[in-house]
């Protein structure tokens, strides 16, 4: 196993993810960028490697089990181990007018398509790469949520959480509930595993809507990344602090 760490960011091909993957690529990391495009792929492999970082590109869709074993025997090739899964994927279902998502009148299959990728995605991904999580002395796990899966934001009248999400948002909850479990079963492993909320960043996921730039909204995942031994475990983060539940 090299002695450098290595790092898989998932959906890394573009705008947060690629800014986690370049961030912990400036702090000494291989990075893995998984990505299912691939010519994004590896125009973002390329233009991390022009900067400095070593990155390999690993050829992934999350929402297929033969991809995601392909990619943990790529990065275990690759890599000889995996210090970092930053689970960053994920898609936000169709929007009707000013992104309402009603429940009354969702369809169905486009919420199981977002808890395909959102949710069965990062335990397909996470599940996947345990065994290489495990060779490592300080392995950490990563999902990145949105404060908008937040029931104690999302149920305070006096707090502003935006349009009626009702694929999206409830997808994040999920994914915060299934933190939590991981965090619970690998207690004592050393694996830490967290969730954080980059913020309302401008990418194209939301048509570039955002106030925040993707570096800021990488920030935390990166903090979380790379947190020590005795760090948090089974929590929410922003960067004003942890996220209610």
């Amino acid at each position: 196993m090299s002695e450098a760490k290595s790092a898989l960011v998932t959906g890394a091909n573009k705008g947060i993810g690629y800014e986690i993957a370049a961030g912990l690529g400036a702090r000494g990391f291989r990075v893995g960028v998984g990505a299912r495009d691939e010519t994004r792929r590896e125009a973002a492999v390329e233009k991390l490697r022009a900067a400095g970082v070593d990155a390999f590109g690993v050829p992934l869709d999350v929402t297929d089990d033969r991809s995601v074993a392909d990619a943990a025997a790529l990065v275990g090739r690759e890599a000889g181990g995996l210090d970092v899964l930053v689970n960053n994927a994920g898609i936000p279902g169709d929007m009707g007018p000013d992104w309402v998502q009603d429940p009354t009148t969702i369809d169905l299959g486009m919420v199981r398509e977002v808890v395909d990728t959102n949710v069965f995605g990062v335990i397909r991904v996470t599940n996947a790469m345990l065994p290489l999580l495990r060779r490592s002395a300080a392995p950490r796990i990563v999902n990145v949520s949105s404060s908008v899966g937040s029931l104690t934001r999302q149920a305070d009248p006096d707090i502003e959480v935006g349009p009626v999400m009702a694929a999206y948002a409830p997808s994040k909850t999920f994914l915060n509930g299934v933190t939590v479990q991981y965090a619970r079963r690998l207690a004592g492993t050393g694996i830490l595993v967290n969730a954080m909320c980059p913020g309302l960043v401008a990418t194209d996921f939301n048509g570039y809507a955002g106030s925040r730039t993707p570096e800021q909204g990488a920030a935390t995942a990166i903090r979380l990344a790379t947190l020590p031994d005795g760090g948090p475990n089974g929590s929410f983060f922003e960067d004003a602090g942890v996220v209610p539940w």
